[in-house]
């Protein structure tokens, strides 16, 4: 259920609650606005800034079908060398610029098949889910190899297990290695023993050479972004009676061997945070990110040689975490310390390097009110690839050439009117006990202060161990519902990570609880800000998001007048231990899944309800939201839709949109009251 950026959204058709629509000046932006796709997406630029490579929607589909393009940067100008579209079945999602002419693209198709225990949503029987695979190309893009395919001998190994190693994806990039002009590092399953084991690949020859064998136990952790070396590696030990550690070990210079640090060593149960971000070339300390001695996570040096932290931060936030430090990446500033990101509103980038400080500065001045992000360059910043976007403006990726002239490339959703969108606020509500509670509101084009109250949308994100950002919404769900006159909150309720670690373990065993009281709350406090009336009122949620809305269906007195829960998780009984594949999401996420569990509580039903769900989501499956339905249906007004070929996660088809954005506009308009009962 984990996806942070598939927050639901909520929605209501004008007629709902009684709206006037007299007083909203929007437009309401059609479904296909959403539905397209996206006319550009993924670009990267390689490392020697000579390649772009891009996702583009595919000449001739009407933007119903992708296809991967790559430019030469000599000559931008004279648009793509290559456009390859996706095959019938194989759909190409994702693209990076590589090195050494060569680019790594993400393909997905859909399967039905027998997983026998392998997998997300692996039970019994057939199971409806997707198959992703990772290939290699030039920038001729006449050939696709599976990329860094394993070619060990595969005797013994049953078809059954072939096609559990083809969907849990048998080899991956680990890291790029920047100087190295034909190595990257990868990952690869052992296919007998399902450990992965780490190798330098030769994007050239596709020869490999051994790092790292893991095991149950043990992952690598930091590799040296100069040779390659795994300097660190992190191990999961068990500490007492339902207890487990984490452990960093450090490799000794001298003897060779990794050595367990109790500094960096922290009990999973206490969730902090301990990861090694990158090792200073001339010290030898590691950059830390932990919260270990502070609220927020923030950037500090540790020496391996006296096994003892720097007593001030390398970089720290009173608010917010640094979720990240920016390190040189081209020969004139490799490794070096450029900045670090702040996870405010916005994942924030603070540049300390004077060159790349006065070129993002230049270039947020040049965008006043956007959200601008440097995401490729060469090493004399000659060309530089970034982004801009805002709360109702897409994604646009950009090109700037010798520090004076930019390319724009074009816009992710060049279509959409901005205007009929509205505006992006952030506030920080008060939930009953007293916890501050952030979140982010965003109000429809054309309402003011003392206007008429609005129908009001609360939409708690997925999760539930993510965050919302703000800016534009990739979902769509949130624009789609503003340009029709709603207000659109989205609470970052307790149990939401990045707002500080006592934020995040408050949400511990608090499903439906506390965590829902939160999502009531901002409720309250739209009416009492006079943003919306307390009889103008939804709940919609996707994911985690799905069960807060199923949630809400059964606690009373509820403020909402209905709710949409999109693939939600309804019967906690089910999940349990079995949250995830992820032995350290199982440890740490499975035993906090609790609290008051819908489906043991549907008699108490007293809103009407939409459930949909795709039929090919295996995070969330199906028999959630049908059982819920089939338990609510007699005692409330319900709906159960079944969404053909859509997964849980995106990117989805066209034709998903076009299922569920007029299902949830309608089902608020005809079947949520007051206006609906």
């Amino acid at each position: 259920m984990k996806d942070a950026r598939l927050a639901a959204r909520l929605g209501i058709a004008a007629t709902l609650l009684g709206l006037a629509v007299g007083q909203v000046l929007a437009t309401p932006l059609p479904v296909d606005d959403f539905a397209k796709i996206p006319a550009i997406q993924s670009v990267t630029m390689s490392p020697d800034g000579k390649q772009l490579v891009a996702i583009i929607a595919a000449p001739g589909s009407n933007n119903g079908d992708t296809a991967l393009a790559n430019w030469n940067l000599d000559n931008l100008g004279a648009g793509p060398v290559a456009i390859t579209p996706s095959g019938d079945r194989m759909k190409f999602i994702a693209a990076s610029a590589l090195k050494a002419g060569r680019s790594l693209v993400i393909g997905r198709q859909e399967l039905t098949a027998q997983l026998a225990g392998c997998g997300e949503g692996n039970s019994v029987g057939t199971t409806k889910t997707f198959l992703s695979k990772a290939y290699l190309t030039d920038t001729t893009q006449t050939k696709f190899d599976e990329a860094f395919a394993d070619n060990s001998r595969k005797l013994g190994i049953s078809e059954q297990t072939q096609r559990c190693l083809e969907l849990a994806g048998t080899a991956s990039l680990v890291h790029s290695l920047p100087l190295d002009p034909d190595k990257v590092i990868i990952s690869q399953i052992n296919q007998s023993t399902f450990s992965a084991s780490y190798y330098l690949f030769n994007l050239k020859s596709g020869e490999t050479e051994l790092l790292f064998r893991g095991d149950a136990r043990s992952t690598p952790g930091l590799f040296h972004p100069r040779s390659g070396e795994l300097l660190t590696r992190t191990q999961i030990e068990p500490a007492g009676s339902n207890e487990y550690e984490q452990q960093i070990l450090i490799k000794d210079k001298t003897s060779g061997k990794f050595e367990k640090h109790d500094a960096l060593t922290t009990k999973l149960s206490e969730r902090y945070t301990m990861d090694v971000a990158g090792i200073d070339d001339q010290s030898g300390k590691l950059y830390i990110l932990t919260d270990r001695y502070s609220e927020q996570v923030q950037a500090r040096l540790y020496d391996p040689a006296t096994r003892s932290f720097d007593k001030e931060p390398l970089a720290a936030h009173p608010q917010y975490p640094i979720s990240g430090l920016i390190l040189g990446s081209k020969p004139s500033n490799f490794n070096q310390v450029l900045g670090f990101y702040v996870d405010g509103p916005r994942r924030e980038a603070i540049y300390v390097d004077p060159q790349m400080k006065a070129l993002y500065d230049g270039l947020k001045q040049a965008y006043p009110g956007k959200y601008v992000a440097i995401t490729g360059y060469n090493d004399d910043l000659s060309r530089v690839l970034f982004t801009t976007n805002g709360a109702n403006t897409p994604t646009t990726y950009h090109v700037l050439s010798d520090r004076k002239q930019v390319t724009t490339l074009g816009s992710e959703r060049p279509w959409i009117d901005g205007k009929q969108i509205g505006e992006q606020r952030w506030v920080t509500y008060t939930a009953r006990d007293g916890r501050k509670i952030p979140a982010i509101l965003d109000l429809p084009a054309g309402w003011q202060e003392g206007g008429e109250p609005l129908p009001a949308l609360v939409h708690p994100h997925g999760g539930p161990w993510a965050r919302d950002y703000a800016g534009w919404d990739v979902s769509g769900w949130v624009p789609y519902f503003t340009s029709r006159g709603y207000a659109v909150i989205r609470p970052q309720y307790r149990g939401s990570t990045g707002f500080g670690r006592d934020h995040w373990i408050a949400g511990d065993k608090q499903w439906g609880l506390t965590m829902q009281d939160d999502n009531d709350d901002a409720a309250a406090w739209l009416v009492q800000q006079g943003i919306a009336a307390k009889d103008r009122l939804a709940i919609f949620g996707y994911s985690y998001g799905g069960f807060a809305a199923a949630a809400a269906t059964v606690r009373s007195p509820s403020p909402f007048q209905c709710a949409i829960a999109g693939a939600p998780v309804t019967d906690l009984g089910r999940v349990g231990m079995s949250w995830s594949e992820n032995r350290l999401q199982r440890i740490l996420q499975g035993q906090t899944v609790k609290g008051m569990d819908p489906i043991q509580n549907t008699a108490k039903a007293s809103i009407p309800v939409l459930l949909y769900v795709g039929d090919r989501d295996v995070r969330t499956p199906a028999f959630h939201a049908r059982s819920f339905y089939n338990a609510v249906q007699g005692k409330v007004p319900a709906k159960f839709e079944l969404i053909a070929d859509m997964p849980h996660s995106m990117p989805w088809y066209p034709s998903h949109y076009r299922a569920t954005l007029p299902l949830m506009a309608d089902f608020l308009a005809k079947d949520c009251g007051p206006g609906g009962l």
